[in-house]
């Protein structure tokens, strides 16, 4: 189904596709520090926990970019042959529903959860317990709030691609 988009939906888009490109050389970062930690463990009987964190780090901030980026590309798992035999009103219908009952729900209730946990973890400036672990913890645990923050974004500008198809507001975009 393709949504028209809005004015608005391109701008929100836009910016989430551009954050989800930047993000996706994590992925390459994380592939280098995975071969390095497992040369020098290995070649050179040297484990390095700061690499072993780092892993982790790099693998939750892409996981959670990936969350807004993946829902704005409309790359998420559907149920697609349950999908395919509705009619794009149908879809529409189902997508709006999805959005307003499930989807925003859903990220309200972690965003609203992760704040007192990232504030907590922020106050106490929380560093990993770890010998040699690394620092700003908190940063990490901060990705949560950028990431499903995103994920809000790129359901707002959906929401507003579908309200533009079912209904005729806002005016669709004609670029």
């Amino acid at each position: 189904m393709d949504l028209p988009h809005t004015r608005l939906s391109r701008r929100i888009d836009a910016a989430v596709r551009r954050v989800g490109d930047a993000a996706s050389w994590l992925w390459a970062v994380l592939l280098v520090v995975v071969v390095l930690n497992v040369v020098l463990r290995y070649a050179f009987g040297e484990g390095r926990i700061e690499l072993e964190e780092i892993q982790w780090h790099l693998y939750a901030a892409g996981f959670l970019v990936a969350l807004g980026y993946t829902f704005e590309s409309d790359d998420h798992i559907r149920v697609d042959f349950l999908r395919a035999r509705l009619s794009p009103r149908t879809r529409g219908w189902v997508e709006l529903y999805g959005i307003l009952l499930l989807l925003l729900p859903f990220v309200a209730l972690v965003l609203v959860s992760a704040v007192p946990f990232v504030a907590s973890s922020w106050q106490q400036a929380e560093v990993s317990v770890a010998p040699g672990g690394l620092p700003f913890r908190w940063a990490m645990k901060g990705m949560i709030l950028a990431g499903f923050a995103l994920l809000l974004l790129a359901a707002f500008a959906r929401l507003v691609r579908v309200t533009c198809f079912l209904f005729g507001f806002p005016k669709p975009d004609r670029n």
